[in-house]
């Protein structure tokens, strides 16, 4: 499950921006978006009392674990992933480390296509170091219209 959690900071390096989230807002997020992953990723194991346990630990793991590491992540983290996908290329990694939290972070774009609507698209590869543990994260983020990349998978 925590690859799959991996996933949920990608996602929320690559939403927009709100320009005025706190960190606490932040970590709202993740909690929000932790537990939804997780008890979706709990409804896929089991069966009957088994798949019902699995959904509320899966919810319940992933809140915690999406509020945990968006403790993690500000806005100039989201700038730097954003950055990297934008301009380098395939590839090609981009790291760093927050100041602020210890963090170390690399994104790396794997390959660029256009998908089906004419859509510029990025598969990505993020890696996250927090407290000498490193997380894997692959997604797929595709450019907007106002010029930011939004993850789609």
């Amino acid at each position: 499950m925590k690859k799959s959690m991996i996933c949920l900071l990608v996602l929320l390096f690559m939403l927009p921006a709100s320009g005025c989230q706190s960190d606490s807002g932040r970590e709202q997020m993740g909690t929000i978006m932790g537990g939804a992953l997780g008890g979706i990723l709990g409804s896929t194991m089991g069966s009957g009392h088994g798949k019902t346990a699995a959904i509320i630990a899966g919810t319940l793991g992933g809140a915690l674990l999406g509020r945990e590491m968006a403790r993690y992540m500000d806005k100039s983290d989201e700038a730097k992933s954003q950055r990297a996908l934008e301009h380098n290329r395939d590839r090609q990694p981009s790291s760093w480390t927050n100041p602020n939290t210890g963090a170390r972070f690399t994104t790396t774009p794997v390959s660029t296509y256009q998908d089906s609507y004419g859509n510029n698209c990025r598969e990505y590869q993020t890696d996250i170091y927090v407290d000498g543990r490193q997380e894997v994260g692959h997604g797929t983020a595709c450019r907007q219209p106002d010029g930011s990349w939004r993850m789609v998978n």
